[in-house]
């Protein structure tokens, strides 16, 4: 990935400052474990922090950090949404540490406040991280000591389906959001993405994980580290071709000059297999995955591939539950969605029929969809963070922040066509 800063040489810096320690935020949760987030913290309400930074508890109980500088403020307040973290975790700020430096701090040298949330729970938490997000809103002026003059939501990956939301259902908190790299699309399709990889990584490599696609023993969560992550790799070592038909047959992103990325991709896809399974089915009340009537196909002998991989029903209770996760499309704030094309976590398609849902309903002009040719699950270069921030706050606000250029979206919608995005058939509502 191109990190190089002379393309800013003519930016000022403190904006390129702003977005960089930004984007690095959004790398450190491209990992399946989020190696950047900070320490669990015992907190009391309103209890002052050194920066003008307070720390307090939100009535559903999540954690809330709202910080605002104590001078030269903008008025403006930006939300942080975070994104997926495993339910074992401790409760805590995600993705504020990112080497020496503290979000926080760097966000507010730059004149914005800071807000964000720890979220309720861990794991799978869209619904709730959406009620924190809106308690956090509430919270904010009091802490401030005024509204905000203007308030950008971000997010990314679970964060971006959570920022999204809210754009469709409480536009009135808002002045428009930037989404990255989420499951806006169809949120099934997302459950049954990772649980086709899972049945099919039993299949190449049988026994290496014990337990079922739909029931994780303990055991295996809580030696993923020492034992089962290195079995997963000790594997793919081994039989590298076949690694390379799981992803090819899981539709799964990888880039083919380059086999690190198929041995990223599919221990991306066992580490959700082995942390998100349990807890998703506790929180959409049963399993949601199904492949039943899947044909299952690009492998060295199909046939043989579709007779023995294993076949799960969804329970008919998450037809109930997994709705409510579901966008809508019905967009009247600015929103923008930035998503790399070769997205091993959560798919480039996703923006596909999530472009279909705005059109349809009739909001097309609300949102603007940014795709990045590139393979990895929120990997942006600054000057995309840069550009996508300010094609936001233009559209939000009708200025473009000193110093930024807004991205060149035919440009990037060029460079992008050549990806040729499938959209598998459960995605599209074909079969189950």
């Amino acid at each position: 990935m191109s990190t190089t800063l002379s393309a800013f040489a003519t930016v000022p810096r403190w904006p390129v400052l702003f977005l960089t320690v930004v984007l690095l935020s959004l790398l450190a949760m491209a990992r399946p474990l989020s190696l950047h987030a900070a320490p669990p913290i015992e907190v009391a309400s309103g209890q002052p922090l050194p920066d003008s930074c307070q720390e307090g508890v939100l009535p559903s109980g999540a954690l809330w950090l709202i910080c605002v500088p104590a001078s030269d403020w903008n008025g403006d307040v930006v939300l942080w949404a975070h994104g997926y973290t495993a339910f074992n975790e401790p409760l805590g700020f995600q993705n504020l540490y990112l080497g020496s430096l503290y979000l926080p701090d760097v966000v507010q040298a730059l004149g914005y406040a800071f807000a964000t949330t720890s979220y309720r729970v861990n794991g799978l938490a869209i619904l709730e991280g959406a009620d924190d997000m809106r308690e956090l809103v509430a919270a904010f002026p009091a802490v401030a000591g005024q509204a905000p003059d203007h308030t950008f939501l971000t997010g990314a990956s679970e964060g971006g389906i959570i920022s999204t939301l809210l754009a469709e259902q409480s536009p009135e908190l808002f002045d428009g959001a930037l989404a990255l790299c989420g499951p806006v699309g169809n949120f099934r399709a997302q459950i049954n993405y990772f649980g086709d990889g899972r049945v099919l990584f039993d299949y190449y490599f049988p026994g290496v994980l014990p337990g079922s696609p739909i029931n994780i023993p303990n055991f295996v969560i809580n030696n993923w580290e020492t034992i089962y992550l290195p079995a997963v790799q000790q594997a793919i070592a081994n039989d590298p071709q076949a690694a390379l038909e799981l992803v090819q047959v899981a539709r799964a992103a990888y880039d083919p000059n380059d086999f690190s990325t198929v041995e990223n991709t599919v221990e991306t896809i066992a580490w959700y297999s082995v942390f998100a399974t349990n807890d998703a089915n506790a929180k959409l009340n049963g399993n949601a995955f199904g492949n039943q009537r899947r044909i299952y196909s690009g492998s060295s002998n199909d046939p043989l591939l579709n007779q023995s991989v294993q076949r799960i029903a969804p329970d008919l209770s998450t037809f109930l539950t997994v709705p409510q996760y579901q966008t809508s499309g019905n967009l009247t704030i600015p929103v923008v969605n930035m998503h790399t094309t070769l997205d091993e976590q959560i798919p480039y398609w996703h923006q596909l029929l999530y472009r279909a849902k705005v059109n349809a309903a009739g909001a097309g002009d609300n949102l603007t969809t940014i795709p990045i040719a590139r393979y990895g699950h929120c990997d942006f270069t600054p000057f995309e963070a840069l550009g996508a921030f300010a094609l936001l706050v233009y559209q939000s606000t009708g200025d473009v922040p000193d110093g930024l250029t807004m991205l060149d979206i035919d440009a990037l919608n060029a460079e992008a066509a050549a990806s040729n995005t499938e959209i598998p058939a459960y995605a599209l509502g074909a079969e189950r």
